[in-house]
């Protein structure tokens, strides 16, 4: 099931992000201030959460709003799925339903950052399966042979 996050999902967030294999402190320390800015200020500090449950308990969440300074363009900022749950639908149904509300709020296009490590190939091909493009690459750019890679999904261009 599908939901905006409350709260008391705060813990579950972040000990999702901890266990997801592939993010680091710092990573954790960003959801968490996310998280704060979210349920602190009555615009939600401009980010979108949504949260996939299944049985009360936690297992994906995305976080995503408008760019600063731009017309139309949104980020994905974050997408997690806890590892008993990958591969049975749960990131597709967080990317779906955020793809849709940003199409409703007038999105040209959806950018996603990521990294180019080995242990985001499966995120990279999660990406370019649901119809993003690599559009960049930035060697380097987190540290020492640890790229940035952006992907695109433009919505105000017709697909094939």
């Amino acid at each position: 099931m599908l939901d905006t996050p409350s709260p008391d999902d705060v813990e579950a967030i972040v000990g999702l992000i901890e266990r997801a294999g592939v993010f680091g402190p710092m990573d954790v320390a960003c959801v968490r201030e996310l998280l704060d800015e979210y349920f602190g200020k009555g615009d939600h500090g401009g980010y979108e959460f949504l949260v996939f449950r299944r049985d009360g308990r936690v297992l994906g969440m995305a976080c995503y709003g408008p760019t600063p300074l731009t017309e139309g363009t949104f980020d994905l900022y974050w997408l997690a799925v806890a590892p008993e749950a990958r591969r049975e639908g749960v990131g597709r149904a967080l990317l779906d339903r955020a793809e849709a509300d940003v199409r409703r709020r007038g999105a040209r296009m959806l950018v996603v950052e990521t990294s180019g490590t080995p242990s985001y190939e499966p995120a990279r091909r999660f990406y370019l399966a649901r119809g993003y493009h690599r559009q960049a690459t930035i060697p380097d750019f987190y540290a020492p042979a640890d790229d940035l890679v952006i992907y695109v999904k433009r919505f105000d261009i017709p697909g094939p």
